[in-house]
């Protein structure tokens, strides 16, 4: 889309089509359950718009090139993150995400953690001091748990991915919050 701007005898043409910055998807992985919903989601979105870094291997100056972030991670046990996260954490949260805005996915089980399902998403949700940078709530619709520290207000903080219970449903999870992410990262 353009819009022409008329000064004079000159016409200056402005362009104003939206652009989607490159986005950085950031995740850990133990058993590789994150990886692979990493890369759906870098595929879904396109490889020439996201690029995958597993959050072990980088350092945090990485993080600071994209305005546009994903992080995600596992829950283990009750509550707790990833192990790769919870090295990184203390480091992340120091960042500076001035201007930027931050997606969360985690993955959960849901059968047999029902009272902490996807907690490491809950977990990285609220080590962020700056809850206005998080973009990309999911619905709690098609899960079924009794507690999990990713849900506020009525929804996930952001994707949630149950790939030892639903694991049929994460590839239509994933697309379908890809075109949210798309229009939240604009």
């Amino acid at each position: 889309m353009f819009d022409f701007l008329s000064q004079s005898k000159d016409t200056i043409l402005i362009e104003t089509e939206t652009i989607m910055k490159k986005i950085g998807i950031f995740y850990g992985s133990s058993m590789g359950q994150t990886r692979k919903a990493a890369k759906k989601l870098q595929t879904v979105l396109g490889k020439d718009n996201a690029d995958l870094h597993d959050i072990k291997e980088i350092k945090p100056e990485t993080i600071l090139k994209y305005k546009n972030l994903v992080f995600g991670t596992s829950a283990w046990g009750v509550g707790d993150m990833q192990d790769d996260w919870e090295a990184f954490i203390d480091t992340l949260v120091e960042l500076d995400f001035t201007g930027k805005k931050v997606a969360l996915f985690g993955l959960g089980d849901q059968k047999e953690y029902p009272g902490s399902f996807a907690d490491g998403l809950g977990t990285l949700y609220c080590r962020f001091p700056d809850k206005s940078i998080i973009i990309g709530e999911w619905p709690l619709d098609g899960y079924t748990y009794y507690f999990s520290s990713a849900e506020k207000d009525g929804k996930f903080v952001g994707l949630a991915l149950d790939e030892e219970s639903q694991p049929r449903k994460s590839a239509e999870r994933i697309k379908k919050w890809a075109e949210i992410l798309k229009r939240e990262f604009i």
